[in-house]
Formats: structure tokens, C-alpha cells, sequence
């Protein structure tokens, strides 16, 4: 961490510097002595990426920013209010805090927060941007979390840990091939704790995180405009039976769907009703985190709405339901791809949906021009087959 840089002048630099090249930056010489050219170029894009990202940190003057991949690598601020949630009592620590963005929301509510950071220059960035925060109740220790934790006589009301993947090599993503491995030290964090959040990846298999873990009671699946942020796996001591899979859409506003596995077990596929769409009918298009609970009949049952296909996830209805985590569009048109070639001047933003060919090469053959509101989703139903649907929306994520 260069202190040079909290000086007024260089603050002000980068601030005015906003929408500069940060490449001729970093290879240009440094107006400043004892600054070079890459740091302040990093300074710059990395404030930028907090604009939507870390507001609270973009707008808080003397701000010090990590290497741009600290703040990729991040959880947003939208998505660490929602974990902040997940925490119970008054005590936690954070074993992998990072930039601090987590421990931060973390110490809103809990009285004392831990944040562990293996890193010494992020742990001190981390340390010099909480007070300016306003965050006061937060202790910065330069460590390896687990090693804290397994030395420390310290017990807390809840313990949070983000690892991180060793090797992107690899098609399958196991918790076992990350840092800390949290399936071989699950025994000491619970030794610690009676309630543990682990963030992951939104690719994780669910199944195969299962698997791993034990005393698993609930699975967060977060998105963000229909785009699966991180999964949060909460570990309770005490708890024995199946785990509650709860997808979050955090949106204008925030919704919730959710069940168990032996629920959309139970639902099976004969028992979804089955229907081709007509105009006038809605279409509901689950968000990402729905899809990825695999609750794809149960949507239909909770919601009383019917599939297009078996393989088809997407759902019409007569009526519309805004409370519906997706987005919702009233259908127009329902039209076959030869109909479609007779079309002229076709104006819609493209869905392809159980559909043999891509959005892109779909554009280009019918000569699509994108829009806002109107949509075509190329798609099968059960016994149409390949379809057309011109549609307006009327939900948005």
C-alpha cells in the first residue's frame, strides 16, 4: 500500500482522470515523485468499476483501491446487504475478507466483526478504507483465517468464508479444489461456530456441493438482472434434515422462490399441464436463479401456470402474476420460421429458448433489428413444434 497516493493532489488527479486512457497512464511517466504510472492507472480503473458495483466506496473521498482484480473478484454491495442478513447473533469473522466489502455489511449487523485477510497490502487497504466507511466495530488481522481460527480459544456467533478456486483447470468446480478448503477444515469452522456462510460460485453444482458438505440447511441462489451472482451455503451445527433452496432475484425489487428437492420431486413431469400458446395469453420466463434450483415443474404448480414443452422452460397463463421472479411478456403474434420469412422490416430483441439455432445467426437470417420492447422467442411447444413468438414485454427482472 503506497500512502503517497492518499495525498490530496494525487486523489484529486484521479478523480479528474475518470474517463482518461488508463493504458497511456501506465506507461506514461507519473506527475507524482514515488508514484509510478501503473499505480495510479490501477487507482483510476478500479475506482471506475465501483461506480455501480461499490457506490458507497466510489463516493467516499480518500478511498484506497486494490489491483482491479480485487474489486472484479468482489462481492457487490447489493449482494453482501443480502448476506449481511444471513448472519445470526452478534459476533462473526470474516476469514477471508478481502477488500472488506463483506465485513463491512457484516458489521452493520453484528456488534463485533473479524475481518482475516492472508493478503498483508489488501488487509491494510481493507483497515484504512473502514473508518472512512464509517465502520468502527470491525478488527483487521494480516493472517491466514483458518490458522487464526485454529489457534484462537475464540468462539462466534457466525463464521463467513468465501474461497477462492485453486486452478481454473478442470470441468468440474469441487469445493475440495479451493482455498481454504472448507470440506476438510468443515470440523474446526463448526468447532467454531454454530452457523457458517460459504459463498461460492454460481456454477457449483448443487448436487455436488451436497455432497461434500454435511449439515447444510439452506442454499442461497443470488442474481442480479437475471444474472446468478454466488451461491451461499449455510452450515448449521445442529441441523440434520434437508436443505431449503431459496432463490433471490435482488432487483428493483427483491423475490423469493423456495423449496426442497424432495418438493419438486414430488411434481412430476405428467402432473405439469401442458399448453400451446396463444395471443393474448402471457409468457413467463424464469429468472436464472429459479432455473438453477431446478424447480422447473414446480414454477408451474406454485404459480398455476403450464409448460410449453416438457423441455421447454417457459410457462403461459391467461392471467399475469407480477409476483412471478422473471420476466413476463403478453404474446402478439405465434407464428412458424416459414411465416417468419414472409415478415419485412422486423423489429425485436431476440430469445432463443429449446431452440436449434443461435440468437445471433437468427438475427442475421431474418434481419432483426433489436428493441427495447418487443420480442421474439424462437422455441418449441409440445405440439407445434418450432415456434415463433412476437411478444411485448410487460415485466422486466
Amino acid at each position: 500500500m503506497n500512502s503517497s497516493i492518499l495525498d490530496n493532489a494525487v486523489q484529486a488527479y484521479i478523480s479528474d482522470n475518470q474517463h482518461a486512457d488508463v493504458h497511456q497512464i501506465a506507461m506514461a511517466k507519473s506527475p507524482f515523485i514515488g508514484i509510478t504510472g501503473a499505480e495510479l492507472a490501477n487507482q483510476i480503473a478500479a475506482k471506475k468499476k465501483c461506480i455501480k458495483k461499490l457506490p458507497s466506496w466510489y463516493h467516499t473521498a480518500g478511498i484506497y483501491y486494490p489491483p482491479l482484480l480485487s474489486v472484479e473478484q468482489c462481492s457487490s454491495e447489493i449482494t453482501a446487504a443480502y448476506k449481511a442478513k444471513l448472519a445470526s447473533g452478534n459476533t462473526l469473522i470474516d476469514i477471508t475478507g478481502g477488500y472488506g466489502v463483506d465485513s463491512y455489511y457484516f458489521s452493520k449487523t453484528n456488534n463485533s466483526v473479524i475481518h482475516c485477510e492472508i493478503n498483508d497490502e489488501l488487509s491494510a487497504i481493507a483497515c484504512h478504507n473502514a473508518p472512512l466507511l464509517g465502520q468502527k466495530n470491525t478488527r483487521f488481522i494480516a493472517g491466514d483465517g483458518i490458522k487464526i481460527l485454529s489457534e484462537s480459544p475464540e468462539t462466534y456467533d457466525t463464521i463467513f468464508v468465501d474461497p477462492a478456486r485453486r486452478s481454473s483447470s478442470g470441468k468440474v468446480f469441487m469445493l475440495k479444489d479451493c482455498t481454504p478448503n472448507v470440506v476438510e477444515n468443515l470440523d474446526l469452522l463448526l468447532s467454531k461456530s454454530k452457523r457458517i456462510l460459504i459463498k461460492t460460485a454460481p456454477l457449483l453444482d448443487l448436487s455436488a456441493g451436497l455432497k461434500e458438505l454435511s449439515h447444510v440447511a439452506e442454499i442461497h441462489i443470488v442474481s442480479v438482472r437475471n444474472e446468478c451472482k454466488e451461491l451461499i451455503w449455510v452450515v448449521e451445527k445442529a441441523y440434520a434434515g434437508k436443505p431449503k433452496i431459496i432463490s433471490t432475484t435482488l432487483n428493483a425489487q427483491e423475490k423469493q422462490f423456495s423449496l426442497t428437492k424432495d418438493e419438486e420431486e414430488l411434481v412430476a413431469a405428467e402432473r405439469v399441464s401442458l399448453a400451446d400458446p396463444k395471443p393474448g395469453q402471457y409468457l413467463y420466463e424464469p429468472d436464472a436463479a429459479l432455473l438453477k434450483s431446478g424447480a422447473f415443474n414446480l414454477i408451474a404448480e406454485r404459480y398455476q401456470l403450464q409448460k410449453l414443452d416438457y423441455q421447454t422452460q417457459l410457462y403461459v397463463s391467461d392471467a399475469i402474476n407480477n409476483s412471478f421472479p422473471g420476466r413476463i411478456f403478453k404474446i402478439d403474434q405465434v407464428l412458424s420460421a416459414g411465416d417468419l420469412k414472409k415478415e419485412k422490416n422486423l423489429i425485436s430483441s431476440v430469445i432463443v429458448r429449446n431452440y436449434p439455432a443461435q440468437a445471433a445467426l437468427l438475427v442475421k437470417k431474418f434481419q432483426i433489428t433489436p428493441h427495447d420492447m418487443f420480442f421474439m422467442i424462437f422455441t418449441q411447444s409440445q405440439m407445434l413444434g418450432k415456434i415463433v413468438l412476437k411478444a411485448t414485454i410487460i415485466q422486466h427482472y
